[in-house]
């Protein structure tokens, strides 16, 4: 099975199933001399780990990490750098019942073509359950970005089913602002929104009861990541986004800046006009006044916040009765046993991250490998 690494200077490369023992990630390209703890992973894995509220599937993953190698006395070393996350509450029997039969909006049909056999158990390696490995790896890009030039990732939920949230100022947010309400208990929905965050806990519990699922929508943010990332032709900086965030699970579509909006725009109204300012990294020089180019042009970065979407369809998984055919294409009606997230937003915000920030880490490493040194230009 091909497919399995991702990134060119900073480079993963994940293994592990749904039910299976465990699922890991090998990263290259990692600098050496980066501090590094299972506590730092922890942290992200938290946000993604099942059974964190009642909004989500209440599978009881811990996801502890274990750094197998690449780390010595708590720093990179700048060899390979492993990690592991068991699973250790999976309900094998849940699926007993699916065997043969096709999950509507799963790719059990898909691999059954492809492979001429399945892991059933959980939707085996096309689960999201392999995102635990993504979501840890991207802790390191984080790491160093924010070491290398005080880059910043970070999402929240601007859309569940028709509730919209209004976020003017995306750039400003900080962890806290999405993490956390006012009164410090957990926002568990991850919009800064607050209004819209109620009404989205709503609708969650409402399609839930229902036996059903609803979908939504993530932005992603990241500051203070300087011009100059990316390659003009196929490895456009948007397009390694694109391919990064549509490689995870049950998203459906993605855009940056303005995004579809351009399509009944003007070229005049479209246009960011250049001006000198400051930047969100407190430095002075060029930006433009507004950014609906997202912050890349050319397939480049410019220095302003690069802004991303990233729109997420509702669970295939239901409790709910829903005709499906056999493996020999014979009618059938299935239910999905097992536990399942009612809404995916919540727990997609830090796997959205960790790819945005790899995509960033990588470029950036390549970038560097590009520079002459000061004194010979």
């Amino acid at each position: 099975m091909a497919g399995n690494s991702f990134g060119q200077a900073f480079r993963i490369t994940t293994a592990g199933e749904s039910h299976g023992p465990g699922n890991v990630v090998i990263i290259d390209g990692v600098p050496p001399g980066l501090p590094l703890t299972v506590e730092d992973l922890q942290e992200d894995l938290n946000r993604r780990r099942p059974c964190q509220s009642h909004i989500t599937t209440q599978r009881d993953e811990a996801d502890q990490p274990e750094i197998l190698s690449g780390v010595f006395e708590g720093r990179t070393t700048g060899t390979s750098l492993a990690i592991l996350i068991r699973n250790t509450d999976h309900r094998s029997k849940d699926y007993g019942n699916i065997e043969n039969l096709y999950r509507p909006g799963h790719a059990d049909y898909s691999f059954d073509d492809k492979y001429g056999f399945r892991d059933y158990r959980g939707g085996g390696r096309s689960s999201a359950r392999e995102t635990t490995a993504r979501v840890a790896a991207g802790v390191v890009a984080k790491k160093l970005i924010d070491r290398a030039f005080g880059g910043r990732v970070l999402a929240y939920v601007t859309q569940v089913g028709d509730v919209q949230a209004s976020v003017p100022h995306p750039e400003q947010l900080t962890l806290r602002d999405i993490e956390q309400l006012p009164d410090g208990s957990p926002n568990i929905i991850r919009c800064p929104d607050l209004a819209a965050a109620r009404q989205m806990i709503e609708r969650i519990e409402e399609v839930r009861k229902q036996g059903d699922s609803i979908g939504g929508v993530a932005e992603i943010v990241a500051v203070n990541v300087p011009a100059g990332l990316g390659e003009p032709v196929f490895d456009k900086i948007k397009a390694d986004l694109a391919k990064a965030l549509f490689s995870l699970p049950a998203v459906l579509g993605v855009e940056y800046g303005i995004g579809f909006g351009c399509a009944t725009m003007r070229g005049s109204a479209h246009n960011d006009l250049f001006t000198r300012g400051t930047r969100t990294n407190g430095t002075t020089g060029i930006v433009t006044q507004t950014n609906r180019h997202g912050g890349m042009l050319g397939g480049i970065t410019t220095g302003m916040p690069m802004l991303l979407r990233a729109a997420v369809k509702p669970t295939s998984s239901l409790p709910i009765e829903q005709p499906t055919v056999t493996r020999q294409g014979d009618p059938a009606v299935i239910q999905t046993r097992g536990r399942h997230d009612p809404c995916l937003l919540p727990r997609f915000i830090p796997m959205a991250e960790a790819m945005v920030a790899l995509v960033i880490a990588d470029h950036w490493l390549r970038w560097q490998g590009q520079q002459l040194p000061a004194a010979s230009v």
